[in-house]
């Protein structure tokens, strides 16, 4: 964790948030380190944008396999990357996690360009693994990096500005994707990849112009950190379950949702482009806005007990689609995904906050680690179940999850207290690094 001098303390007003994009509304934050990770992770996810656009249709048109079987390597894959998270997040406790996190780059720039030699389904197989080892273990040292550079004051404000600037990347590496589906050519799927391999290059080149951020900078009197600390910390994991529970909302915006407002809604296809379309750009707007106030445990478990509540809220708006008219139904898909994105993003730095909060300060990448793994966990099972509840099942099905994110939302603030009574004695008696503690 960086020292005070290294931290990263939030604007004290819009103003603070105008950056190299122009305009009070740029996520992009003043010179500083923060800017220099934001514009890192601005090159990595236009390259994730390029690739999540672009991937599909190059391995089924160009590469030749079939969609189930892309479906089925990367599940696979999936599942098997989960596993790097805690080890790779346990290494960023003990080594620098800027040049860790550069190295991992480096390995995944290779990795994406291997994609080119991808030709039969096991070297798929063999690329997809490594590719999601990879990604999953980066996004635990990410996590580490965002503490060392934020501080304690300001991490779950440099995750929030990280979150909309990524959301600003991936949409211009969609649009620019377009132009090589467009184009629908072998050399335009060579190029798509090509530049997604080079946005980790860049990425890496950028993440090591911030000083380096060994342990003994971090805390020089913290011991070194038990391995499998974070998942052997039940009171940890409870609260970071419950917000993975929580995330399967990403699975009904990205799946469940555009399938549902073609066949049950009526809604014409262009109008899915549409409601991902409102979510990015609020996304980029209110992210930063929206995450005041979750730097401790305390406010964070409240604000993520807002995030089920108001998520539940959407789910029965999206719910009330079915049966409208076109027009009545399009409209209320849109305002519903605006009720939406207020809850995914007091879902995102709610769980930050509690997952840095919580998380002893020697071992803030081990439980970062343990925390995305939850994640992943949930993403990996979100489609096959919540295909099966909603699609299958209807508005019943709607009704189901808007009670299963109202009720583990209600959940949150106890199990946040249950977790702060098993921290060390000093803690427990209400004190942390941010002071008396806030009454959940």
């Amino acid at each position: 964790m960086a020292v005070d001098g290294d931290a990263v303390a939030p604007p004290r007003s819009p103003r603070g948030l105008r950056g190299i994009l122009g305009g009070a509304a740029s996520p992009i934050p003043p010179p500083g380190r923060l800017r220099t990770l934001s514009l890192a992770t601005l090159a990595n996810t236009v390259g994730s944008g390029l690739w999540l656009a672009g991937a599909a249709l190059y391995l089924t048109r160009d590469v030749g396999l079939s969609a189930a079987s892309v479906g089925a390597g990367l599940t696979i894959a999936g599942l098997v990357g989960l596993t790097a998270s805690v080890p790779l997040g346990s290494l960023a406790d003990r080594r620098d996690p800027r040049t860790l996190r550069a190295v991992l780059q480096l390995g995944q720039a290779a990795v994406a360009a291997a994609y080119l030699l991808v030709g039969s389904f096991p070297v798929f197989l063999v690329v997809a693994v490594l590719d999601a080892l990879l990604t999953s273990g980066n996004l635990a040292v990410r996590a580490a990096l965002v503490a060392a550079v934020g501080g304690p004051d300001g991490r779950v404000h440099a995750f929030a500005t990280l979150r909309a600037v990524a959301n600003l990347g991936i949409a211009v590496g969609a649009g620019l994707a377009g132009f090589a589906l467009a184009a629908d050519t072998h050399l335009a799927y060579q190029v798509l990849v090509v530049g997604n391999a080079m946005t980790y290059l860049l990425s890496a080149a950028l993440l090591l112009r911030l000083p380096a951020y060994p342990p003994a900078q971090r805390d020089r009197t913290a011991a070194a950190p038990r391995r499998g600390r974070a998942l052997r910390d039940g009171r940890f994991l409870a609260v970071s379950g419950a917000s993975a529970v929580l995330a399967l909302h990403w699975t009904v915006l990205t799946l469940v949702l555009p399938l549902w407002a073609v066949t049950r809604a009526g809604a014409p296809p262009p109008v899915v482009s549409a409601v991902l379309l409102t979510n990015t750009v609020l996304t980029v707007l209110l992210a930063l806005r929206l995450s005041r106030g979750a730097d401790a445990a305390a406010p964070a478990a409240r604000q993520l007990r807002r995030a089920g509540l108001v998520l539940a809220a959407a789910m029965l708006l999206y719910a009330a689609t079915a049966g409208l008219p076109t027009a009545l139904a399009v409209a209320l898909l849109l305002a519903a995904t605006v009720v939406y994105t207020v809850g995914d993003l007091w879902h995102g730095t709610a769980g930050a906050g509690l997952a840095y909060d919580l998380a002893p300060p020697d071992a803030v990448g081990a439980y970062q680690g343990a925390d995305a793994m939850l994640a992943g966990l949930a993403r990996a099972v979100g489609p096959a179940l919540l295909t099966l509840v909603i699609l299958d099942g209807g508005v019943p099905g709607w009704l189901a999850v808007a009670a299963l994110f109202a009720v583990v939302g209600v959940t949150v603030p106890p199990l946040t207290r249950w977790a702060l009574a098993g921290r060390p004695s000093a803690v427990a008696a209400g004190k942390t690094d941010h002071g008396p503690a806030d009454p959940v």
